[in-house]
């Protein structure tokens, strides 16, 4: 088949939403047997994996991201109830949960602080332009929150959105060694830690360890999201960093 006829192929595909639907589907799932042929290293986090295989094809393509997400608003609507569905291993940890009410509002409070502040310092000391150091802030927050955040502060909630994105995947792939490390075992503290720091995509790596880690670092990416929406526009501001 010449290439004259492929490209009038691929102009007559890229017109449907269908295709990038299946491209996304298509890439995780290569990326996720991969995953685990290779047994399960971080380094070939799935969710990276896809992202770079979606990328270099619609760079290769030339495909706009509008176009892209035509399609790809059906996996996006998908998150909610999976965000949902979260739930349902939480609550079968309630018992844990009452017991562990105290350390978790102690690493509630302190994950979510000091993950903003560190990452607003740094950039601030690298010189940083005050849209990226607002941008930086709630990194750790799941990204719609996030850029909410930004947004109300003024900085640029599309560069929030990259930053979320790539928290979570460098959360993903670098917590678990993280943690074996510093020898932290407990399930339940591993996935909080997880959720805290590297909201949704590090929630996915956790319930890979365990159920019970899954489920408390999806009740700490929930909870982080309501604190940091409460407490960093006031602190932002406070410390002369938001307008």
């Amino acid at each position: 088949m010449s290439p004259h006829k492929l490209g009038e192929i691929w102009v007559y595909l890229s017109a449907s939403p269908l295709l990038h639907l299946t491209l996304t589907v298509a890439a995780y799932l290569l990326a996720d047997f991969l995953y685990r042929k290779s047994g399960r290293k971080s380094l070939l986090n799935p969710v990276l994996l896809a992202v770079l295989m979606l990328v270099g094809l619609l760079t290769v393509s030339a495909t706009s991201y509008p176009t892209y997400f035509e399609g790809a608003q059906f996996v996006h609507f998908l998150l909610g109830p999976a965000t949902v569905a979260l739930a349902v291993p939480l609550y079968f940890n309630f018992w844990k949960l009452k017991r562990l009410w105290l350390p978790i509002s102690v690493g509630l409070l302190a994950g979510a602080v000091t993950a903003a502040l560190l990452a607003a310092a740094i950039a601030w000391l690298l010189d940083a332009s005050p849209q990226t150091v607002l941008a930086l802030a709630p990194k750790s927050v799941t990204a719609p929150v996030a850029m909410g955040i930004t947004e109300k502060l003024g900085g640029p909630p599309s560069l929030t959105a990259i930053l979320v994105v790539s928290t979570g995947i460098l959360g993903a792939v670098m917590g678990p060694a993280v943690l074996d490390l510093v020898r932290v075992r407990e399930p339940a503290v591993r996935g909080f830690a997880m959720g805290t720091t590297s909201h949704g995509i590090g929630t996915a790596r956790a319930f890979q360890e365990s159920e019970e880690a899954g489920a408390f670092s999806g009740l700490a990416m929930g909870l982080n999201a309501l604190l940091s929406s409460l407490i960093l526009p006031p602190l932002l501001r406070v410390l002369g960093i938001a307008g």
